[in-house]
């Protein structure tokens, strides 16, 4: 168990018993917290409490309590994780490509008729995939932010592809669009949706009307990705 976490710690882990069971939390004191939080990372499948620079981690523990039926519905409904090995699946695009492991490749990571073929010793194959993945993401996602740029005249200082464990994409205040390159696994269309999302934040830093206005005229996506992302976002982030 850790500590009661009293002032800015960095992040801490412990292991809960949380209605009979032992559940894996993780607490998080941010400067910028206005108030305590709770979600659930889907990557690592685990609870994650968020405190403000002045909360107790008592008050983070009521909180869990108080939402234990939702936080232990929303775990045991996460999906099994699916590590990629010779013989499986990656998605990119939406589309499943079987996995082929080539050991005496000379090309690394490569797609040919539709199958993904990883070269070199199988103990690194995730790994190498991993990699392609996030170049694949830099290139595809990269490309259809450009496109939509010169669409709507929305231009963003610079793209940032990242590994994040709830966001899908996030927009910073100088300009600085940020992408989840496990995006590059959705539909192209969940993709657009993402991408004018972000986009739309350029010109306006809510979620206001005229927010999801403008983000209705950029994409016709919206309610079609919203809803997938639910469904299937949860794999998308345990895949590895």
């Amino acid at each position: 168990m850790t500590a009661s976490l009293s002032g800015p710690r960095p992040v801490e882990a412990e292991i809960v018993r949380l209605a009979g069971r032992d559940v894996p939390v993780r607490w998080r004191r941010s400067s910028r917290a206005r108030r305590l939080s709770l979600r659930i990372d889907a990557r690592e499948a685990e609870i994650v409490i968020t405190l403000p620079p002045r909360a107790e981690h008592e008050a983070g523990m009521a909180l869990l309590r108080n939402h234990a039926v939702w936080a232990l519905s929303r775990l045991d409904h996460l999906p099994a994780a699916a590590p990629w090995h010779d013989g499986g699946q990656v998605v990119l695009d939406g589309c499943a490509h079987g996995i082929v492991h080539c050991p005496d490749g000379r090309r690394g990571v490569w797609i040919e008729s539709g199958v993904v073929k990883v070269s070199g010793e199988a103990p690194f194959l995730r790994r190498r995939l991993m990699t392609f993945l996030r170049q694949e993401a830099g290139h595809r996602l990269g490309a259809r932010l450009t496109a939509l740029t010169g669409l709507s005249g929305l231009r963003p200082r610079r793209l940032v592809i990242k590994d994040t464990s709830s966001r899908w994409g996030s927009c910073s205040a100088n300009g600085t669009v940020m992408l989840n390159w496990r995006l590059v696994m959705a539909p192209v269309d969940v993709q657009h949706y993402v991408i004018a999302h972000e986009l739309a934040h350029l010109r306006h830093m809510n979620h206001g009307p005229d927010f999801w206005v403008l983000v209705a005229a950029l994409t016709p996506h919206r309610h079609m990705a919203e809803t997938w992302l639910r469904r299937h976002g949860p794999a998308l982030l345990r895949a590895a």
